[in-house]
């Protein structure tokens, strides 16, 4: 098992904590970590776009002008792609871009991301975030005493004080265990948890 340093807020060591090697300490799949990335990704694809092709605009029933003689190009129809208010060329329609991954094989790859933060010594635990008011600067100060400047905030507790606090810093995300997912972990490099959320997730994840 590995054991990781617990800070204060003021970025003081106040102790160490053990992790799960059931979590924290599983054999890195990047392909399934990959898969993750890719799949949350295309599941936030709405695929709603659309445009019309020339068998859906209105008008262009009747041929223009006679096929020969006028010395312009033959044309059939006004709503044909080259003409102004013409059709569009393969138009988008609208799609499905999920992509689908078992319950199993997600797990699996919020656990190698995890891992890979503790291995690479990114993984922060603080023995309790909390704050008295909403007030980005003392959020900030956390931030600067932990020399951190990105970073994924995982919490024990919806605390309404730490997120909107969080909310206008830049490269930073705040988070409950219950929402952790593969793609946050890996796109915000350091992930900042309080004790207890670890424990959460070594209870949830295990």
């Amino acid at each position: 098992m590995a054991n990781v340093t617990v800070f204060d807020m003021k970025g003081q060591k106040v102790g160490t904590i053990e992790l799960s090697d059931a979590v924290f300490g599983v054999e890195v799949n990047e392909n399934l970590v990959h898969q993750a990335v890719v799949a949350q990704l295309a599941n936030n694809r709405q695929g709603t776009q659309k445009a019309k092709t020339r068998s859906e605009v209105s008008g262009g029933g009747a041929k223009p002008w006679r096929q020969k003689g006028t010395g312009h190009a033959r044309q059939g129809s006004t709503r044909s792609p080259q003409w102004t208010g013409g059709g569009t060329v393969f138009a988008p329609v609208p799609r499905d871009y999920s992509v689908s991954m078992n319950k199993k094989e997600k797990r699996a790859a919020l656990k190698s991301a995890l891992t890979s933060r503790v291995e690479a010594e990114k993984l922060l635990v603080v023995n309790e975030i909390a704050l008295n008011e909403i007030k980005t600067k003392d959020f900030q100060a956390m931030l600067d005493a932990l020399k951190v400047e990105k970073a994924l905030v995982v919490l024990d507790s919806l605390d309404k004080n730490v997120i909107l606090s969080a909310r206008n810093i830049p490269d930073v995300k705040t988070t409950q265990v219950n929402t952790l997912n593969t793609y946050d972990v890996m796109k915000y490099g350091v992930v900042i948890a309080s004790e207890k959320a670890v424990k959460n997730i070594e209870e949830v994840y295990a």
